[in-house]
């Protein structure tokens, strides 16, 4: 799986260089293998990638600007969305690509492995206490109807 970057090299908006180096930086401290594209000297590149942004997460005027991230052929999101995600530690989740060991997000999602695991443990060990209940009140009922046919066969 390779991630796809696209950028533009030529662009004249200053917040677009920044936002662009902020994700291309992040995926180099992070290892992430990618590739970058760029609609400004390619396009078909810029062609594939406004093709390929869903429609409902176009912008208003419908032209989606860099940077655009995809895995492969499937859209990841815009700076916007990345920079939630680098925000809630779960890039690896946006990008699709499964948390190297050792990761906050990997470390995060063996947590919450680990707290279902335990829930499940708990929930199990409840229904075998009611179980046990439920066989120990049926044993006692046995016992005293048994207690009641041999007083009625004495008398």
């Amino acid at each position: 799986m390779v991630i796809k970057v696209f950028l533009a090299s030529s662009s004249g908006s200053t917040a677009i260089k920044k936002k662009q180096q902020d994700v291309v930086g992040f995926l180099e401290a992070l290892k992430v293998d990618y590739t970058q594209l760029d609609i400004a000297c390619n396009e078909d590149n810029r062609m594939w990638m406004r093709q390929n942004v869903p429609e409902d997460r176009k912008p208003t005027n419908g032209i989606p600007l860099p940077p655009q991230i995809f895995n492969e052929e499937s859209y990841c999101g815009d700076y916007d969305t990345f920079f939630d995600a680098k925000e809630d530690n779960s890039v690896y989740s946006f990008l699709g690509l499964p948390p190297p060991p050792g990761s906050k997000q990997a470390h995060a999602e063996e947590e919450e492995g680990q707290e279902e695991e335990d829930l499940q443990s708990e929930e199990e060990e409840e229904l075998r206490q009611l179980e046990e209940e439920e066989e120990a009140e049926v044993q006692e009922d046995e016992e005293e109807d048994l207690e009641e046919t041999q007083e009625e066969e004495a008398e």
